[in-house]
């Protein structure tokens, strides 16, 4: 018996664990982990000994086991915290039982498990913590296995899919959570994924008649360690707001907030696709563009939001008007556009372009104010005028500008003429710009003679530029739609006072007698409050008198917009000592309080009266009475256009004293003028 404890005891000393042998529920043979844990004095002791070192949290269910090991020999094993002879708590798991019948002992073995359960306990807060992570996103988070069942769903996609919380079992189809209308998307989302391929859709879930909610759905393939997808985590965002804001945006983008019509860039897109329809079935298309007819006037007498009421109420009337597969737009400012579908042709068009423009004549009121204005309408026909949007709204928009151009108010239908003339207008304007870019202005002079002895008074200085075919010079009246533009003008104008002066500096160097030298001036020239004052200060600069200058301008300046500016230029001028002459006189609005009311000295009747005054009695009436009328007013005549003796003699019998023409001299350039003075002051 001796021997059998000896053996037992070496075989117990060279367990890793404590253990034990108890006899009667006395531990009476310990190992060396044991008496090393407990102490050697305590290691021998009876069982409460050591059940006294258990942790009070775990000694109730430590002291029910030990009472049915004590019965039965056996119990089932427990974790429980053990106080070692220093006072530190180990964690334990604890087994009673018998090691064998041919033993007469029962044996008791703890191994210790505090790594294991702070590594246990490590993991599962690990778990927690992923768990609370994925719990406080809003995304809804779902980890999907490959054959399309649920293994785990945060708290967000739980509350979505209407799964209990408390419950969290999981295992359904996922696809079968999705709404009906996106299970198939989904399917094919997943697929993708599961075959190693990122995936992604869109989706939408609420009852009928609620708010909807937009999703964007990302699955993302989960790969093990050998490279084979093990399952499929799917992300699904909450994009409402996201899709809310960019409709308020796609909103803002493309309606305009004043009148609530489509915006330019929304009417761009929607004329193609209307151009598209046509095409499918061979159909006509009418554009109309419409301006406002001197909005500009509203707005500067009755104020802007004056002109903003009378803007929305005529994008309702317009509306109102059209019907069907029609869309009515602002294109900005006092401008709109009309496109009708499956017009019949031009006089369906113009019929209803016509109703249009009568809306403008309703009256309407604003702060007990009645506002009046009217509409210029600009027409085109697909594809009779052109195929492309482009061209389309090129064709309309030069029908409204010929239109406005010549009045304004009314109906102007696109024909190939008016494109040929706006064609024309920017080939001048073009050609305005080189010229001001290459500073090719070259000045040329005709001469102003007296009707009696044929002797020179004065020249008239004409713009001109070196022209490529036969080494000709370029006329001014080619760039007449030059001068309707202000900085076009304004920049020709510079060049040809600047060459005109060094000119007339160069002529008095060389001792000659200079007779007054006439420039012309166009009217978008005035525009700026300052023409005459730079003007002098140009002569000032070249020390040029103001009574060498004769300033010639067109009734068109006296009536156009800014006169106040000219009324005040030319009283400038006129205190310098220049003398003012209107020229053309006869062609514009003519209006005797024109030469009551501005400083004019000369009269220029125009050349169409002079050519015609031979063959026409009512023409030669209209220059005799002119020539009855400048003495009478103190002025000066001046017939332009003389190119015969006949034309020269009834003429002087109608009082005229100057006149120039071809039957006297062309136009001839500086060096020429300076020979013809010299001759003159030699005579």
């Amino acid at each position: 018996m001796a021997d059998l404890y000896v053996q037992l005891q070496a075989v117990l000393d060279a367990l890793p664990q404590m253990a034990a042998m108890i006899h009667d529920g006395v531990p009476v043979q310990a190992n060396l982990r044991w008496r090393q844990f407990f102490g050697d004095d305590a290691a021998l002791g009876s069982s409460r000994e050591w059940l006294a070192r258990v942790h009070v949290g775990e000694r109730g269910q430590a002291i029910g086991a030990w009472r049915e090991f004590l019965q039965h020999g056996h119990a089932p094993a427990f974790e429980c915290r053990l106080q070692d002879e220093f006072g530190a708590e180990h964690w334990f798991e604890v087994r009673l039982g018998s090691p064998g019948a041919e033993v007469p002992l029962q044996a008791v073995t703890m191994t210790d498990v505090s790594a294991r359960r702070s590594l246990r306990h490590a993991l599962e807060e690990s778990l927690d913590l992923q768990d609370r992570m994925l719990d406080a996103s809003l995304d809804c988070i779902a980890v999907i296995n490959i054959d399309g069942s649920v293994r785990h769903m945060n708290r967000s996609g739980c509350l979505v899919a209407g799964l209990l919380l408390g419950e969290r079992t999981f295992g359904m189809q996922w696809t079968d959570l999705l709404p009906a209308a996106f299970q198939k998307k989904g399917q094919r989302a997943l697929s993708m994924a599961g075959s190693g391929r990122p995936a992604r859709f869109a989706g939408q879930t609420g009852a009928e008649g609620a708010q909807p909610q937009f999703w964007d759905n990302i699955l993302t393939p989960m790969f093990d360690g050998n490279g084979g997808v093990n399952g499929v985590l799917c992300v699904s965002r909450d994009v409402s707001r996201q899709q809310q804001a960019e409709q308020r945006l796609r909103i803002a983008c493309e309606i305009d907030e004043l009148t609530g019509l489509p915006n330019r860039r929304s009417f761009n897109r929607r004329l193609r696709n209307s151009l598209q329809r046509q095409r499918g079935r061979s159909g006509t298309l009418g554009l109309m563009i419409i301006d406002l007819d001197h909005f500009k006037h509203v707005n500067d007498t009755l104020g802007h939001p004056a002109g903003d009421h009378l803007l929305r109420v005529l994008a309702k009337r317009v509306a109102a008007q059209v019907s069907g597969t029609t869309t009515v737009a602002r294109l900005g400012g006092d401008e709109f556009a009309v496109v009708l579908e499956d017009v019949a042709g031009e006089a369906e068009l113009l019929q209803i372009a016509g109703c249009i423009s009568l809306l403008a004549e309703s009256s309407v009121t604003y702060a007990g104010q009645v506002i009046s204005t009217g509409m210029s309408i600009g027409c085109a026909l697909y594809p009779r005028d052109a195929q492309e949007p482009a061209e389309l709204l090129k064709a309309a928009d030069t029908a409204l500008n010929d239109l406005k151009a010549n009045g304004r108010g009314g109906v102007r239908l696109y024909s190939r003429r008016l494109m040929a003339i706006a064609e024309l207008a920017a080939n001048q304007r073009l050609k305005a710009r080189q010229l001001v870019r290459d500073g090719g202005v070259v000045p040329h002079y005709q001469p102003k003679v007296n009707l009696q002895d044929g002797h020179v008074v004065g020249y008239e200085a004409l713009l001109r530029w070196p022209s490529a075919e036969d080494n000709a010079m370029g006329k001014a009246c080619l760039l007449d739609e030059a001068f309707r533009d202000y900085e076009l003008a304004s920049r020709l104008a510079e060049l040809m006072h600047l060459q005109v002066l060094a000119d007339i500096c160069a002529w008095q160097a060389q001792g000659l007698q200079v007779p007054p030298i006439a420039i012309n001036t166009a009217p978008v020239e005035f525009l700026r409050d300052d023409f005459a004052e730079t003007l002098l200060e140009k002569l000032q600069r070249f020390d040029v008198d103001p009574t060498q200058i004769e300033l010639e301008v067109t009734e068109q300046v006296l009536t156009d917009r800014g006169s106040a500016f000219v009324a005040r230029a030319l009283g400038l001028l006129k205190e310098a000592g220049m003398r003012i002459a209107l020229d053309d006189f006869g062609t514009g609005h003519s209006s005797l309080a024109h030469l009551r009311d501005y400083p004019i000295d000369v009269l220029k009747i125009d050349r169409s009266f002079v050519a015609r005054m031979v063959d026409e009695p009512s023409i030669r009436a209209i220059v005799e009475a002119v020539g009855k009328l400048g003495p009478s007013l103190r002025l000066d005549l001046v017939a332009e256009g003389v190119e015969s003796a006949s034309q020269r003699q009834i003429l002087i019998e109608a009082g005229y004293r100057i006149g120039q023409g071809f039957l006297y001299d062309q136009a001839v350039n500086a060096s020429q003028v300076a020979q013809r003075l010299r001759r003159m002051s030699m005579a």
